[in-house]
């Protein structure tokens, strides 16, 4: 059975997509700890970050750089921290959040929720800094 993610890459489901390579997919997080809560997925549906070959591994994180510096610049932020949990969608992705504090990186905090319309101008945003 595919995951959440694979119907999201697929087009099944719903995102509010930033971008997409030949290895790697960019969306929102629809449950975000701050605006621009971003997740950066591998097309190859893996459900361990470190059981990717090397080659999509190196794509993913090389990709995950370049959103993060357009994150980064679409939203104020002391910087854009980043986490790899792997437990609650059996698809491996990258967090990539953007933070003032350590606290704002707990995972622990309620996750937010924005009205669509910012999600969508927030994604656009960041979408047009990836070079």
């Amino acid at each position: 059975m595919s995951s959440i993610f694979t119907k999201i890459i697929n087009g099944e489901l719903p995102s509010y997509k930033i971008a997409e390579t030949e290895h790697a997919f960019a969306f929102l997080d629809i449950m975000p700890l701050h605006i621009g809560h971003t997740l950066v997925v591998p097309k190859k549906e893996v459900d361990y970050l470190f059981d990717l070959p090397d080659e999509e591994y190196k794509a993913l994180m090389l990709f995950s750089k370049k959103v993060a510096h357009a994150l980064g610049k679409a939203v104020p932020c002391e910087r854009v921290g980043v986490a790899v949990i792997g437990l609650e969608v059996p698809h491996a992705h990258v967090h990539l959040i953007p933070i003032n504090n350590v606290s704002d990186i707990d995972f622990s905090r309620p996750k937010l929720k924005f009205p669509e319309e910012e999600m969508k101008a927030v994604a656009a945003k960041i979408s047009s800094y990836l070079d």
